[in-house]
């Protein structure tokens, strides 16, 4: 009886022990959002511009905004081994001796506690990559033209430096950072030519093709192409985006061509990366004043992707 007592109280203490660990991830969570934001302040008070979402070092694989920002986040001896005008799978930091990837160190401020999996991605000679939880505001669906040097609607973009007046929006209403799931399954490199309208259903993303990765979205914080270090707004927060892969069925992201890999004439850069978290009913985002919003899954599309503009001149209320 008494055994069974116990077993009843467990069962009704646990899910609220569970909710309050929850809710204080969350909390830490919002504290590393808003470390990041800061970063970026400090870094355009140091410059005078804002880092790009992604710089093309001439050859190679191009950095991340989050990899700018390292001396702003007291990472200032893993920025050492950064050189910006190198491909970033070239630098190291020398270890006891040993030449280490730069790419697979922790950096904690870009780490949700809530995500399961806190662990670096492994190449052929060990870990090789870590990954992210903050992510870049890139706009709605366009990103990149190279043939014209057109870039999207986000606040971050690629190879090119803004600035605070370049939010005709307004920093108090425009995104700089939303939470993005890492090791998340992505299409890349469908190479649809012209001008892609925007897809309205998920099942539009599944019929655009590409490449598919398994687990590798958002597990490189040093590389800035959209689906690693970047967000888009196609799709609400936490929107499940289905497709079936050789009978499984997998919850991805779509890149129509990569940043930096010498598109063919006429494919674009387009992405549908979707912010998504491990908190119940929303995610945490960064707006470019450095305030920090939970936005709930519920939020209306058109509000979300309005955030997600830079200079769209919408007239938007915030919840």
């Amino acid at each position: 009886m008494v055994i069974a007592i116990i077993g009843v109280l467990v069962g009704l203490l646990l899910p609220a022990v569970q909710a309050a660990r929850e809710a204080a991830r969350r909390m830490s969570c919002g504290n590393n959002l808003k470390q990041v934001s800061l970063a970026i302040h400090n870094y355009e008070s140091a410059y005078r511009k804002l880092p790009p979402a992604w710089t093309n070092p001439g050859q190679g694989s191009g950095w991340s905004m989050q990899a700018r920002i390292l001396p702003f986040l007291e990472e200032s001896a893993l920025s050492e081994g950064v050189d910006f005008s190198r491909d970033y799978g070239a630098s190291y930091l020398t270890i006891d001796g040993v030449q280490v990837p730069t790419s697979s160190f922790r950096v904690a401020a870009y780490q949700c506690p809530s995500d399961p999996r806190d662990e670096p991605r492994r190449g052929s000679s060990g870990p090789q990559y870590y990954k992210l939880n903050y992510a870049t505001n890139e706009g709605v669906w366009f990103v990149l033209d190279e043939a014209t040097g057109a870039v999207g609607d986000g606040m971050f973009v690629p190879g090119r430096y803004l600035g605070f007046r370049d939010c005709l929006d307004g920093t108090s209403n425009t995104m700089a950072l939303a939470e993005v799931k890492g090791w998340t399954p992505y299409a890349r490199d469908a190479k649809q030519t012209g001008t892609m309208t925007m897809p309205v259903n998920t099942d539009e993303i599944c019929a655009f093709g590409g490449d598919f990765k398994t687990e590798t979205g958002h597990t490189e914080w040093i590389d800035g192409r959209a689906h690693q270090a970047s967000v888009t707004t196609v799709f609400s927060p936490n929107k499940k985006v289905l497709c079936e892969i050789s009978g499984v069925e997998y919850d991805i992201d779509f890149t129509n061509m990569r940043e930096g890999k010498s598109p063919p004439a006429g494919v674009r850069t387009y992405a549908a990366v979707t912010s998504r978290s491990y908190h119940p009913g929303g995610v945490h985002v960064s707006l470019l004043d450095g305030s920090v919003r939970y936005i709930t899954d519920s939020v209306e599309l058109e509000l979300w992707q309005s955030m997600s503009t830079r200079a769209g001149h919408e007239v938007i209320q915030l919840p």
